[in-house]
């Protein structure tokens, strides 16, 4: 029934409760998985009207967040193959994470989204913004949400 499954970290404990469940699933229907970590692209745009940064500072930063979700998606892949399943890892750079995993998913031809949901409600999801709520609207790939 799904031949590639997208599984998105992000590197919170309930994102590794998700990923778990989703290699379950893609081992018993003999899934392919693809694993991804979305990190921010251009770090000025969360520093917004505080104290420019020098360009070395901001590859540093950035340099830093590559490796960390590296380190993430690194380590799920290994765990899959471990579990006998065919695994890719991937790090995507984008201001607009949901638009990311989107195109990552069509990109590779994947048949499911896993994802966690955080469930934020009230001034949380207005100000921190809902991933997965995005990834459910702007897609027509099916989503399994986790919580």
């Amino acid at each position: 029934m799904y031949n590639k499954i997208l599984i998105c970290n992000d590197g919170s404990p309930l994102s590794k409760r998700a990923v778990a469940h989703a290699f379950k699933l893609a081992k018993l229907m003999g899934s392919e998985v693809l694993i991804l970590k979305v990190i921010p692209r251009v770090i000025e745009s969360h520093f917004d009207g505080a104290l420019a940064l020098r360009a070395s500072e901001i590859s540093r930063i950035e340099k830093s967040w590559a490796k960390a979700a590296h380190e993430i998606v690194d380590e799920d892949q290994a765990k899959a193959e471990k579990m006998g399943l065919k695994a890719e890892s991937m790090v995507a750079k984008s201001d607009i994470i949901y638009k990311a995993i989107v195109d990552v998913a069509v990109k590779k031809k994947a048949d499911l989204i896993v994802m966690a949901s955080h469930g934020r409600q009230g001034i949380q999801k207005l100000i921190l913004g809902s991933e997965t709520q995005n990834v459910l609207t702007y897609t027509e790939i099916p989503v399994l949400v986790l919580r």
